[in-house]
């Protein structure tokens, strides 16, 4: 028995009002009115015009650039739709902010994806649904239930049908080869990687390629791509050890900074990306860069919650 509201309503704060719109068609729903807005100094300011007393409401909000923004808006819209007696609340946060900061790496670093994820609890969160965590351990970071979508099934069938023996997936870091390996799995491919060394923040040295690439057209793997440091001096690597052409996919296009230069200038033919951050008109315009969207997943994931059926059963 469904106890938790008798009626899905769908809010989205500013961060990416496109994907909410997206999702709310796919669900045959209207996107629920809700006024976001600023102080003249710069105080976020949330109203909900219409009632969402009973009702299983689920935000829609990736905590993107600028990411100390959205999370606020985020976190300003739980505690409005708990003051205003939601049955149940769900942040789905497409993108999930902080999330690299998982782990103390040196000595008094802050954890703050765990602080992010005390204070979306404090907040008023009864659940959170978000996709591709940069460390999947963060879900042990919440004291709520936590619905966790990945991203390569669309990406594995975008790729898959022009793929054939000729291709191998490479992972650009030895980090996420269990990433990749499920990836290749996907797509039946052979697996690569790059194996790299960071001497210093923000500086990348690649030392090697392991696996055979030459003649090979390559697709990296990521869960994000950020500067495209990475990815690009790792297509490089792989341009250099022989490979006929190199492709890029990440599940967030976080593509800040001097990305979109380094892409364009890189040897890679396409850099495929979800929608789970709203990109720029210019991005998006951009012949090297395909978006696809996770609507229909994040829809199909709301339905399954709201109905308290498996979530697996969406990826079948």
């Amino acid at each position: 028995m469904i106890t938790h509201g008798n009626k899905i309503e769908v809010l989205a704060g500013n961060s990416n009002r496109p994907l909410a719109e997206a999702v709310a068609a796919e669900l045959g729903l209207p996107l629920s009115s809700a006024e976001v807005g600023k102080f003249s100094d710069g105080e976020i300011s949330i109203s909900l015009p219409q009632t969402v007393r009973g009702r299983d409401v689920f935000i829609v909000q990736s905590t993107s650039m600028p990411v100390n923004d959205n999370l606020m808006e985020l976190l300003i819209m739980i505690d409005a739709c708990k003051r205003a007696s939601a049955g149940r609340i769900t942040a789905v946060i497409p993108y999930f902010g902080y999330a690299r900061q998982d782990r103390k790496a040196r000595p008094r670093d802050p954890i703050t994806a765990k602080l992010v994820a005390d204070i979306l609890t404090s907040a008023g969160a009864d659940r959170v649904l978000t996709m591709d965590l940069h460390a999947a351990q963060i879900q042990g970071f919440f004291d709520i239930p936590v619905d966790h979508l990945y991203g390569a099934p669309i990406l594995a069938k975008y790729f898959k049908k022009r793929m054939d023996e000729n291709w191998v997936v490479v992972s650009p870091d030895v980090g996420s080869v269990g990433r990749a390996r499920n990836f290749a799995s996907r797509v039946d491919a052979a697996l690569a990687i790059v194996d790299k060394r960071r001497p210093k923040a923000n500086a990348i040295e690649v030392m090697n390629v392991i696996g055979d690439v030459k003649g090979k057209c390559c697709v990296m793997l990521d869960d994000m791509i950020d500067t495209a440091g990475t990815i690009c001096q790792g297509a490089q690597a792989l341009v250099n050890n022989g490979a006929k052409e190199v492709y890029a996919c990440c599940t967030h296009g976080v593509l800040s900074g001097p990305a979109m230069e380094r892409l364009s200038a890189s040897p890679i033919k396409e850099v495929v990306v979800l929608d789970t951050i709203d990109l720029p008109e210019e991005v998006k315009n951009n012949p090297k860069v395909k978006v696809l969207s996770v609507a229909k997943l994040i829809a199909k994931a709301i339905t399954s919650i709201y109905s308290d059926s498996s979530l697996s059963a969406i990826y079948e």
